[in-house]
């Protein structure tokens, strides 16, 4: 056992000798440089190396950029070559339009009735037609019945739909549902928050019957707190409620590029033209290209993988993954800047809604769940909002909250391809539940190897897992609808 005399001893030794040795290289270097062999060496790391701090690969950048169109030019000339120019506008609309699009417009024109139908559900509340509980009750039935229309009519009346019908009226519902749960849940907590200080003022008013000068003068206190707040609200032009409860304020919020209601949403003062028309023709441009796109690369790439699906050759498999990988790896790229950024910006400007922060650098995520937190705000804000929070408010764990997010989210994926499809499978489900183990993965990759390995397992789920799914939900679908060559 040392004592703690020797201890500093041994300390002061250490710190002694490391001092003496940075003495003994600082001489070192000063006696290198007066030599007259002029040196022009000293300690660095090379460039590549992670331990150099060197991050200036703009040149690096700038080749990728140019190996990749002239790689994208090159498999441009030889689809040309191979399938000929398959791109017919005419195509589009019959695609746009269909045959026989009636069943999807009637089922889109229903969709108003359950919207009209939640806002009477909470003004019947709100005046105290029917109990809380009640009303909240007709609210899951009218959200279950949202949800449930377009599975149960398209199962049983699927061949009068077109798949553009089904999938529009599918994505319809689904935003629907979570508007209007956001919807109802915001008022819900508003709701119970005037009752419960209305039921304290309440109690203090039925005190006053003895003489308690202190508890007098604290009510009269918060009702002169609670008129000036009214007045500030009225002066600003604010909205309280119960007066936000009505069609206009409903319809503005299903139109807005929002998931998650709010009584007073931050407005802009004006329309900016030039920005509106960039966007509008950045949307028309947009959906034209990707159509384009869709004829003229995905058909064919994903039409040819049958064969090669159905014979389970593994090599061959990988090659045609890897060559649909490009075209929808593209496709998608546009399908989040057209979505994101172009109509979602050109809805908010008509609309004076000021939020535009839609998504974030999700490109330079370094783990699969910085992804999942930053490429889809909309639906990370309503998740976080309404399901995460309230379920850590209960006790759980943010580990049960953040599997329930996925959870939900997973049978959102599947409700969007299984319905319009009209054929139920798990891939989109499985996709999605397999998300938080490979969440780990990658933040184990980002910790033990550095952020860049992380980045590289986002960007390669991103680029191979998609085309994956694609295909075998294709394999399915031509399976089931198609007869096999033999």
């Amino acid at each position: 056992m040392t004592t703690e005399a020797e201890e500093k001893a041994l300390h002061y030794r250490r710190a002694q000798s490391v001092t003496r040795a940075e003495e003994i290289t600082e001489k070192e270097n000063k006696v290198r440089k007066s030599q007259f062999d002029k040196p022009i060496h000293k300690p660095r790391d090379s460039l590549f190396s992670w331990s150099s701090g060197f991050k200036n690969f703009t040149g690096l950048v700038n080749w990728g950029f140019l190996m990749l169109t002239i790689g994208g030019l090159r498999l441009c000339l030889e689809n040309f070559l191979k399938y000929g120019f398959r791109v017919n506008p005419i195509e589009w609309i019959i695609l746009l339009t269909g045959h026989n699009e009636y069943p999807s417009v009637v089922l889109i024109i229903f969709s108003v009735v359950l919207v009209v139908g939640s806002l009477l559900i909470e003004k019947a509340i709100a005046v105290d037609i029917i109990s809380g509980k009640l009303g909240v009750s007709l609210q899951v039935c009218n959200l279950i019945l949202l949800i449930t229309m377009p599975v149960a009519v398209i199962h049983f009346k699927g061949e009068e739909f077109s798949f553009v019908g089904t999938s529009t009226v599918c994505l319809l519902y689904l935003i629907l549902f979570l508007k209007l749960w956001s919807y109802t849940q915001t008022n819900h907590w508003v709701r119970t928050a005037a009752k419960g200080k209305f039921s304290k003022n309440k109690l203090r008013r039925q005190s006053l019957s003895a003489p308690n000068y202190n508890e007098l003068m604290s009510a009269e206190q918060e009702q002169t707190i609670e008129e000036e707040k009214s007045d500030a609200f009225l002066a600003a032009g604010l909205v309280r409620y119960p007066d936000n409860l009505n069609l206009k304020d409903l319809f503005y919020f299903l139109l807005a590029p929002t998931l998650c209601y709010e009584l007073n949403f931050p407005r802009t003062t004006r329309i900016r033209k030039r920005f509106l028309i960039k966007r509008l023709l950045e949307v028309v441009f947009g959906v034209n290209l990707v159509l384009a796109l869709f004829q003229q690369w995905m058909i064919p790439s994903v039409t040819n993988s049958i064969v090669t699906f159905s014979q389970m050759e593994y090599i061959k498999i990988l090659e045609r993954l890897l060559k649909l990988a490009v075209p929808n790896h593209f496709m998608w790229l546009c399908f989040f800047y057209l979505s994101f950024h172009s109509f979602l910006n050109l809805m908010g400007e008509l609309l004076h809604f000021a939020d535009r922060h839609f998504y974030a650098d999700w490109w330079n995520a370094n783990n699969i769940g910085v992804f999942w937190r930053t490429w889809n705000l909309p639906v990370h804000k309503w998740a976080v909002r309404h399901v995460y929070i309230p379920i850590t408010e209960l006790g759980y764990s943010k580990t049960t909250a953040s599997a329930a997010v996925f959870l939900i989210s997973a049978l959102f994926h599947e409700y969007l391809v299984s319905v319009p499809l009209q054929m139920f499978r798990v891939w989109a489900f499985l996709g999605m539940m397999v998300q938080p183990p490979l969440s780990v993965i990658s933040r184990f990759a980002e910790v033990k190897f550095g952020s860049r390995w992380g980045n590289i397992i986002v960007w390669s789920s991103i680029i191979l897992g998609q085309p994956l799914a694609i295909m075998m939900y294709y394999h399915d679908y031509a399976l089931q609808h198609f007869k096999p060559e033999h």
